[in-house]
């Protein structure tokens, strides 16, 4: 499975979840996005050049604190389209997953 995939000026990543899935939702997130910066940034794009954001958690109780942190990472005035859903998680221990899309450079 590809982590990115770029075509046609845009990049478009595979859902990200975290790889220390003992942390709460906050520490999740925010490990998520750093393998966001790290994916965009391989694939010759950055977070300022986001479209489009899908996040998927397994409980919207864990909302405003997921949502404390991805505002936290986000470019002010330059926030893509988002939706933000409850959904069962491929394992019991993710927390978060988020899938993005970005144009390239």
């Amino acid at each position: 499975m590809s982590q990115a995939v770029v075509s046609n000026g845009m990049v478009f990543l595979a859902g990200q979840v975290a790889g220390d899935t003992s942390q709460d939702v906050g520490g999740q997130t925010r490990q998520v996005l750093a393998a966001i910066d790290r994916l965009l940034g391989e694939a010759g794009s950055d977070k300022s050049r986001l479209l489009s954001a899908q996040i998927f958690l397994a409980d919207m109780a864990d909302f405003a604190a997921m949502n404390k942190v991805w505002e936290a990472w986000v470019v002010p005035g330059q926030t893509p389209a988002r939706a933000t859903v409850q959904a069962a998680m491929a394992a019991p221990d993710y927390r978060v997953e988020i899938v993005v899309t970005a144009a390239s450079a």
